[in-house]
């Protein structure tokens, strides 16, 4: 391998959430370009959103996504809400972060064991890994179920749930629906305290990253379904103010858009939220994070996969206090009347903060939508990350760079759609 002048192409990222290829260019021992390359056609979610009701963004977005649909339907929910001035009752608000913990033990469960757990055993994807430690794999499967069994029971269904409309739900569940779930959950504890311990022992390549971290932050816990935008830097500011700090930019190599806060490449996710909030888990998620090694702060893009595993304890255990002070709602929703607006609307999916922005006119109709998922705005501190990644390890064959490009990648759980490809290696030697 020439690496003085070497153009590096990644035909199709493997164990990713969709479709997408990386290419580096090296001229003379240093690496000129990193592009990681969506290559997926545009959507066109904000165009198809122009002149519907205001009643129905959160059942067309969460189509977005089949990993995260409930981060779609709650920032989707924040915004509208805010515009049209609701003021939702507690029970309520306590029943849609019950929703939102079973997306985040779901999604994390499943990237942790089927996608990312893989590439620190040296197996190719999870069926080899399922032949070379079941029961691990099988306890992460029962985990991703009772992750599932939330979805089902709060939202209908495990993907795309159908029970959640403007001002809450359609039906809100009784206590004792919820009692059996709480018994499922139980269990799950254990297993999400098992997982801590066994991704801890992964050996960690050292690395750090140094982009700014951004998450959202609620007084007296760990932020979930919305709150204030904060960041490393000191920054604090409201969803109003997003577009003030963040800036969408077109590239010219992916079909999608590549967010900047104010100026900087900048990172949300796992990482952030803990970085920025870890004093706010739970005692028992907080202790498990202490146990495997982890401090206040995690800059390893690699031990994210520590971190998720220690969300996943905070998520299953948030999930039993929710039940545990559950209030049967009068109602499962309020009524809401459009007005003519504009909302902003945010909250942490899985893998990052969601942004949602409607403007409605006095009949509820909507003039304009913009949505800023997590993956476009990590997209440029992933490929700042490959090219520090790249930079330094050049002596490698490229077996060896391809692997360590997806590890790369894969650390960050990147949401592209929710297909996955095997790779393709070509090395254009120009």
């Amino acid at each position: 391998m020439d690496s003085e002048n070497t153009r590096l192409t990644l035909g199709s990222l493997a164990r990713v959430e969709g479709e997408g290829r990386l290419a580096f260019t090296v001229r003379h021992g240093r690496v000129e370009a990193a592009e990681l390359n969506i290559y997926e056609p545009p959507r066109f979610f904000e165009s198809f959103l122009r002149g519907r009701d205001f009643r129905e963004p959160p059942d067309i977005t969460s189509r977005i996504c089949g990993i995260c649909p409930v981060a779609y339907q709650v920032s989707a929910c924040n915004a509208i809400e805010q515009a049209c001035g609701a003021h939702l009752t507690q029970p309520i608000l306590d029943l849609r972060r019950l929703l939102y913990c079973g997306e985040w033990i779901a999604s994390h469960t499943l990237h942790i064991y089927l996608l990312h757990a893989p590439d620190f055993l040296g197996a190719a994807d999870a069926i080899e890994l399922a032949r070379i430690a079941r029961p691990e794999v099988e306890r992460g499967l029962a985990l991703k179920k009772a992750g599932n069994a939330i979805l089902e029971l709060i939202g209908g269904r495990s993907i795309h749930p159908v029970n959640v409309r403007l001002g809450g739900f359609y039906r809100a569940p009784t206590p004792s629906e919820l009692a059996p779930l709480a018994e499922q959950l139980r269990t799950a504890l254990d297993d999400a305290l098992a997982t801590v311990r066994w991704v801890s022992h992964f050996e960690f390549p050292d690395a750090e990253i140094d982009s700014e971290l951004l998450a959202l932050a609620q007084p007296g816990r760990y932020a979930i379904e919305d709150g204030m935008l904060t960041t490393t830097s000191g920054l604090s500011f409201t969803p109003e103010e997003f577009c003030d700090h963040v800036e969408e930019r077109q590239v010219s190599y992916s079909t999608a858009l590549h967010a900047h806060l104010d100026g900087h490449a900048y990172l949300t996710g796992p990482l952030a939220r803990y970085s920025l909030h870890s004093a706010e888990l739970s005692d028992t998620a907080r202790q498990a994070a202490t146990e495997a090694g982890l401090g206040t702060v995690c800059r390893n893009p690699f031990q994210s996969i520590v971190v998720r595993a220690v969300e996943t304890v905070f998520a299953v255990d948030e999930a039993l206090r929710l039940i545990r002070e559950y209030q049967y709602p009068n109602r499962p929703y309020v009524d809401i009347s459009p007005r003519a607006a504009t909302g902003y609307g945010v909250s942490e999916a899985p893998r990052g903060m969601l942004y949602h922005c409607y403007q409605l006119d006095f009949e509820g109709r909507i003039l304009r939508a913009t949505i800023i998922p997590p993956t476009s705005q990590n997209q440029a501190a992933i490929e700042n990350d490959l090219r520090s990644t790249l930079s330094a390890n050049l002596r490698l064959t490229d077996t060896e760079l391809t692997g360590l490009c997806e590890r790369t990648i894969r650390n960050y759980d990147p949401c592209i759609s929710c297909a996955t490809h095997f790779l393709d290696l070509t090395i254009d030697r120009g």
